[in-house]
């Protein structure tokens, strides 16, 4: 049993690599203790989740507590990994919060549709940094998640 991994982990799946260090910075300085995992698309997204392709060896994978999840990303987008991860009985107790800038209400609708939350990607860099610290004081320190098998 891995004793390193103490840090409740977030997975972003997002294919914009500022995206990703905007969000970095964002939690370094909203202060959030958490362990922040970036993956670049859905496939990836499934991969890491399953621990297949390159993280099927990687026994440091840990199970997030949260997925942020981009809507519009290559590969398989978010809606189709959303979908995917719902209809898993193994993940779907995992939180996702679709984080887009999308601005379809289909968009909104479809996530809720499949028990995920929707957040439009505010502009300005405090906004990020106040989304992300209200995300992380509801997911990771308020609510109460499901108990897990150690393994995952």
């Amino acid at each position: 049993m891995s004793v390193h991994h103490h840090k409740k982990v977030v997975l972003l799946a997002e294919d914009d690599e500022d995206h990703f260090l905007l969000a970095k910075d964002a939690f370094a300085e909203a202060r959030i203790g958490a362990d922040l995992r970036w993956v670049r698309d859905g496939e990836e997204l499934m991969d890491y989740l399953l621990r297949r392709g390159a993280y099927a060896a990687d026994i440091s994978v840990p199970r997030p507590h949260l997925i942020l999840l981009d809507l519009n990303m290559p590969k398989k987008d978010g809606r189709e990994a959303l979908q995917e991860i719902k209809s898993n009985p193994g993940l779907r107790m995992i939180p996702v919060v679709v984080l887009t800038t999308s601005r379809n209400d289909e968009d909104i609708q479809y996530t809720y549709s499949l028990g995920g939350s929707f957040i439009r990607k505010p502009v300005r860099f405090e906004q990020i940094v106040e989304v992300l610290r209200n995300l992380s004081r509801y997911w990771l320190e308020t609510v109460e998640h499901p108990s897990r098998p150690e393994s995952s």
